[in-house]
């Protein structure tokens, strides 16, 4: 999995910055994040745009590197069809793709949250096999340039609780400067 061991810097097309868009537009209606005290909408729709566009930008690097690399998954699927499955799937590897916008990194560090409730756990939190590839996306100019950081294994990071109190039983988090590497 390990193609790249310095961060990345990747410009995605205009194109794919609209059709990220348009699939965080769509999947709104199938969300429910009650559990995680999370109804404000239109925030729900930009971390599903951010989240895509992290995708692409990885899948552009893995590929760029040679990388037998599946494309970023636009299907909207019901509340009954959603899973924790792989965001890609890497020369035949699972790849969880994690993003923070560089706005909300201005405010608490650049870090990436995974949910850690009673009610919805994000399994790769457990799998010290898993691989993650985390992605800083510069929301503060048009087009979005993203800074991917070299893929690591679960059992390689720390879990951290979140700065904000009331995320604290709900959230975990891995901060850019445990990373030791940008």
């Amino acid at each position: 999995m390990q193609l790249f061991n310095v961060t990345q810097t990747e410009k995605l097309s205009q194109e794919k910055i609209i059709r990220a868009m348009q699939f965080a537009r769509d999947v709104i209606s199938t969300i429910d994040y009650r559990d995680s005290n999370q109804d404000n909408l239109q925030k729900i729709e930009d971390d599903h745009f951010i989240s895509k566009i992290g995708e692409e930008a990885v899948f552009q690097t893995f590929a760029a590197h040679g990388a037998n690399i599946t494309p970023p998954d636009y299907h909207i699927y019901s509340s009954k069809e959603k899973s924790w499955s792989a965001d890609l799937i890497v020369n035949g590897a699972d790849l969880a793709v994690k993003t923070q916008k560089s706005s909300v990194a201005k405010r608490y560090g650049l870090s990436w949250t995974f949910q850690s409730s009673k009610i919805r756990r994000d399994p790769i939190v457990q799998d010290p096999e898993a691989w993650i590839c985390f992605v800083e996306c510069n929301d503060l100019h048009a087009d979005f340039p993203c800074r991917i950081f070299p893929p690591r294994q679960t059992r390689s990071l720390i879990f951290r609780n979140p700065k904000l109190q009331h995320l604290i039983g709900k959230k975990l988090v891995v901060y850019a400067d445990d990373l030791h590497i940008l």
